[in-house]
């Protein structure tokens, strides 16, 4: 069977098959422009107050990775690299993802980077939610 693949002649592309390949890779090319300026507008909406500059740039990222070859071949280098630091961004590049969970879990890794084990609010919140939710399952 495989002989017979080798024989015969490759089929001839149409002008139609040429076209709609043309079409394509510029849509990708341009999708990946786009998802370049999303991130460039993460990047500038960061500083401003709230979270609001990742969410933006995760679109962005989603947008250059789904279209281009190359972005996604240096994104898996650099998770192998450094898996930690990729791991968040790629919960959030999931088909369904869990936002909360990791936003939640980004707010406990900045607040222990950020304060001292005093003021540190949300790990209290947590404990505290986590008590709450076992004493609701033993009644």
């Amino acid at each position: 069977m495989t002989a017979l693949a080798f024989a015969m002649p490759r089929a001839r592309r149409t002008a139609d098959d040429l076209a709609r390949d043309l079409v394509a890779r510029f849509w990708r090319v341009s999708l990946v422009i786009v998802g370049l300026l999303i991130v460039v507008a993460g990047v500038l909406i960061a500083p401003l107050p709230g979270p609001m500059g990742l969410p933006v740039m995760v679109v962005g990222l989603m947008l250059i990775l789904r279209n281009s070859f190359k972005a996604r071949k240096h994104f898996v280098r650099f998770q192998h690299a450094h898996p930690r630091l990729v791991f968040p961004i790629r919960r959030l590049l999931r088909r369904e993802p869990e936002v909360f969970p990791v936003a939640w879990q980004q707010v406990l890794r900045v607040e222990r980077l950020v304060a001292p084990a005093r003021y540190r609010v949300a790990s209290r919140w947590r404990k505290a939610l986590r008590r709450r939710a076992t004493k609701r399952a033993t009644r």
